[in-house]
């Protein structure tokens, strides 16, 4: 069985900026979630904003099956070209998996199609996350509900489209709640959200995290990978309605 090529997409800027975002995650949330994700059935690198072309060359977009996105500050340098590009992969099949603050991604409101804003509060408090969809192939292994005892709280309202199915809501330690893990359709591809990880905690050593994050990769793998393309389709029978633009039937049959 071939292995799911994932490319895990980190803006890797706090990491560099940020003494105490660097302390937790020495090597990049990327490489943290690497670690915590590798399995024998992935195949996975990473990539980040300020390599050439964003690390999202031609090449290695059309080589992925699965792209994780983390962004936060730096949404506004992401070239819209390369933007352009993983849309289209997406499209025709790749899978999207997009973590916390990239709600705001360029990316993720590109393939939403809507702001994607909500509310949000940085003071360190709990939060639960309720697992809704215990059959979902995403919250397998995941019990009735886990505890995150520091996150960033979000809350509604979400401005994300109404066919997204909600399998994750998180309650918060200040009263709110927020639909925490969605997932989408858009063209061959599959889209998951999954809120938590905000740079100034462990979140992404959390093993609870870390499941979810396997069990997406593997949900959102391509089912099959097609190019879009408009060909002109022939008649499977012959048509015998005259076209008012000719004065002729609109497919003769051959004889």
């Amino acid at each position: 069985m071939s292995k799911i090529r994932v490319v895990i997409w980190n803006e890797f800027r706090h990491e560099k900026t940020h003494a105490a975002v660097k302390a937790i995650y020495p090597a990049g949330m990327h490489q943290a979630i690497k670690d915590g994700i590798a399995a024998e059935d992935l195949d996975i690198r990473l990539a980040s904003l300020d390599e050439p072309e964003h690390g999202l060359t031609q090449e290695v977009v059309d080589s992925t099956d699965v792209l994780i996105w983390w962004g936060h500050c730096a949404h506004h340098e992401v070239d819209d070209k390369i933007v352009d590009r993983v849309q289209k992969r997406v499209l025709e099949g790749m899978g999207l998996i997009v973590l916390h603050s990239g709600h705001f991604s360029k990316i993720f409101r590109r393939m939403l199609g809507t702001n994607c804003s909500l509310l949000w509060r940085e003071v360190g408090e709990k939060e639960r996350l309720w697992n809704i969809e215990p059959s979902h192939p995403i919250t397998q292994g995941i019990g009735e509900y886990f505890v995150l005892p520091h996150e960033e709280m979000y809350g509604e309202r979400f401005d994300v489209p109404q066919d997204g199915k909600t399998i994750f809501i998180s309650w918060f330690e200040g009263g709110e709640v927020f639909r925490s893990g969605l997932a989408y359709e858009r063209g061959h591809g599959k889209i998951f959200y999954f809120r938590p990880g905000h740079e100034t905690y462990p979140t992404y050593y959390d093993k609870n995290v870390l499941k979810v994050i396997g069990n997406a990769v593997r949900w959102a793998k391509p089912v099959i990978l097609a190019k879009h393309i408009c060909p002109k389709s022939e008649p499977l029978e012959t048509i015998y309605t005259i076209n008012p633009a000719t004065g002729s039937a609109g497919i003769k049959q051959e004889v």
